[in-house]
């Protein structure tokens, strides 16, 4: 008979808070660990993933700090807990986050593939308990928004999968910045490719309990190999997943669980999928949807292999057959979950037999291949009662239109580039600058009928000049607003209109746009010098800034700068235009 957490030392406002979950008698890795961890030694914990690791380590880390209470300090945590992925960091906020507030304890969550703001905000406003995937950990820690200096007891949670997914070293580096002499709580399903060395580092004199042989657990798990033909495999999974009961279904690659949710869905049976190219955001929702029994069937690749924790997943089924046995464990240890039963069933192609048998082998199963049709008997008792069919909904869509006007309205509002550059302008030397989405629908009506060179010369000539010239006179000066006006509105559709005209030939014209201290004398023209604002200048119907001042100034300012090489000759003195008028 299981014990009490009560009898295993356990505080009783944290037992109160387990009973009020359901959860009134330890596990077997439970029973077996919490006397060493509340006791402050350094335990390493070996189970199979399901079998309440979690609590496990979660009661002793609040009971101690529970025990002796301290102020919170920006930045620095009293206990660190890191998990290799999102999905089990998530998990792990969700059992632990219950018994802190009990406690009286504050916790955070920092993981990667989200930004880092709302962490940094928890983590300035003091946390006890933080939860942590490595990579994004050691990017604060290299920003000083985290400081390990203060941590009491630490806890390396799916130690195998960090050494898995290569975050050994992260995680060596890490710890090496805790203080030393703390309590290391180490939990891991085996002790190969290097988790034993973090033992050897880390753990002082720790004591060892294994509950599991790394084995699936056959006591609790059904266990099918269904063997099928390439060509009936989708109707057989499709019958696998009419069943009225949450199921995974585990693919190799993101892009074939993607395809097989949507076909899934338009088939009547509501799924959604799990995988690396999804957000946070959108990994939360498709979860949440499966919880909730919104979807019955999560399409996931081995991301959802561990972490994933939902309650009531009656059937496994490995579509693509994992590629080794520890995968096959993980992935079918999302049922049969805290002593529950559970089916998994994986699915063989003739030419896959000779590698799904070592893989089995390996993992210490024992099962006869079975050929089965789509619709046979044998596949029919494992699906058990089927449920209705769903319509397929398809996803909605804004419209182009409405994304590209809230865009624009967005970018007005902040002052962003539409705003700070006036768009095109107006094409037209008479028109009034619009504002908005109406300039910009203007400009392109102007332009759209005429010629490629009095487009320019409209939009980017007169159209920008007078939008620069007008606002930045009235936001920023007469001053500066007449000099930003006439320099780049004068000067420079002059100088383009020259060029296109042919008064210059060739490279002989062109440098009349970098005419050194010619462009504050010869563009500007007089009544920059008697401080006329542009704004206030006559309008006239001519096409260009160069039709406006005359053919002759066009002529002169050409004239001025043939023969120039490079940016002109330098300046004895700054250029009119970087002088200020008193």
């Amino acid at each position: 008979m299981s014990l009490s957490f009560t009898s295993l030392g356990v505080p009783s406002f944290l037992s109160d808070v387990l009973s009020a979950q359901g959860i009134d008698s330890a596990f077997p890795i439970q029973e077996a660990t919490l006397p060493s961890t509340l006791a402050g030694g350094d335990v390493l914990g070996r189970g199979q993933t399901g079998s309440g690791k979690t609590i496990a380590f979660s009661l002793p880390v609040v009971a101690r700090l529970a025990a002796d209470p301290k102020s919170r300090k920006a930045r620095t945590p009293r206990a660190l807990i890191m998990a290799p992925t999102r999905e089990l960091a998530t998990q792990i906020s969700k059992v632990v986050e219950p018994l802190a507030q009990a406690a009286n304890l504050r916790t955070s969550v920092v993981f990667g593939g989200v930004s880092q703001v709302r962490q940094e905000k928890d983590l300035n406003a003091g946390v006890d308990i933080l939860i942590a995937c490595p990579g994004r950990l050691e990017d604060l820690l290299k920003q000083r928004i985290v400081d390990l200096s203060r941590v009491e007891v630490s806890v390396l949670d799916e130690a195998d999968h960090m050494a898995d997914l290569g975050f050994l070293p992260v995680v060596k580096r890490i710890l090496d910045q805790a203080p030393r002499g703390i309590q290391h709580l180490l939990f891991s399903a085996t002790l190969d490719n290097g988790v034993d060395k973090l033992v050897q580092r880390y753990l002082s004199n720790p004591t060892i309990h294994s509950v599991d042989a790394p084995t699936a657990a056959v006591n609790t798990m059904e266990h099918h190999v269904f063997l099928t033909s390439a060509d009936d495999k989708k109707d057989l999974v499709r019958t696998l997943a009419s069943g009225s009961g949450r199921r995974i279904m585990f693919m190799r690659t993101k892009h074939h669980a993607k395809k097989m949710t949507v076909w899934l869905s338009k088939s009547g049976i509501p799924a959604v999928d799990l995988h690396g190219n999804l957000s946070q955001n959108a990994r939360d929702r498709n979860l949440a949807a499966f919880s909730s029994g919104e979807a019955r069937v999560l399409v996931a690749t081995d991301v959802a292999a561990r972490g994933v924790h939902v309650d009531g997943v009656e059937l496994v089924v490995h579509i693509d057959p994992p590629a080794e046995h520890k995968a096959y464990l993980h992935r079918s240890g999302r049922t049969a979950r805290a002593g529950s039963d559970g089916t998994v069933v994986t699915l063989v192609t003739p030419d896959q037999q000779s590698d799904v048998k070592s893989m089995m082998k390996a993992a210490g199963i024992k099962v006869p291949f079975e050929k089965v049709s789509p619709n046979g008997a044998k596949v029919l008792d494992v699906v058990g009662e089927r449920a209705e069919l769903v319509a397929y909904v398809a996803p909605q869509e804004r419209s182009q239109s409405a994304v590209r006007t809230k865009t624009l309205s967005d970018s007005d509002a902040a002052g962003g580039r539409g705003r700070r550059r006036g768009g095109r302008g107006a094409a037209r030397a008479g028109a009034e600058p619009a504002r908005g989405g109406e300039r910009r629908d203007e400009n392109r009506s102007e332009r759209s009928g005429a010629p490629r060179g009095e487009r320019r010369k409209d939009g980017r000539g007169e159209g920008r000049t007078e939008n620069r010239g007008e606002r930045r006179n009235d936001s920023r000066g007469d001053n500066r607003g007449e000099r930003r006006n006439d320099n780049r509105g004068e000067s420079r559709g002059e100088n383009r209109d020259v060029a296109r005209r042919g008064n210059g030939s060739g490279r002989g014209a062109a440098p009349a746009r970098n005419s050194g201290g010619q462009r504050g004398a010869d563009s500007r023209g007089g009544d920059q010098r008697q401080g006329t604002s542009s704004s206030s200048r006559p309008r006239t119907g001519g096409h260009t800034i160069a039709d406006a001042l005359g053919s002759a100034k066009a002529e002169a300012a050409a004239g001025a700068s043939r023969g120039a090489r490079g940016r002109g000759p330098r300046r004895a003195t700054a250029p009119q235009s970087n002088q200020k008028n008193y």
